[in-house]
């Protein structure tokens, strides 16, 4: 008998997406792991347009991923702003930043930590 079956998903058909102003989050869970991925459009930035939505300032997740393309920040309170790449994977930590994409192509990345509480 076989412990797990095979699980297949895809972004194309996500459990759960959130849609905001200039980016949406989508969601895949596979044996009980959460998967985003984040889509942004130039001009976005965490704390117009996904803070406003759930009454914070700053996000508070942390994050590990990879940027699948385009260019976007991490920017703290203290000044440190990290730019990141296509390419980069990436670790944010949970201490309060903001985001915003860098340029003027979209931005999209995919998490692997820290999908089940952003935008929440």
């Amino acid at each position: 008998m076989k412990e797990l079956d095979v699980i297949i998903k895809q972004f194309d058909s996500p459990d759960e997406i959130k849609v905001f102003d200039k980016g949406s989050y989508e969601t895949v869970t596979i044996n009980n792991m959460i998967i985003g991925r984040a889509t942004y459009e130039p001009g976005w930035k965490w704390s117009e347009h996904v803070g406003p939505l759930i009454g914070k300032d700053f996000c508070d997740v942390e994050h590990v991923g990879i940027v699948v393309s385009g260019f976007c920040t991490a920017a703290f309170p203290d000044g440190e702003v990290t730019t990141m790449k296509p390419g980069d994977i990436f670790f944010v930590p949970s201490t309060p930043h903001d985001s915003w994409v860098v340029g003027d192509e979209p931005y999209v990345s995919i998490h692997f930590l820290g999908a089940d509480k952003y935008t929440k």
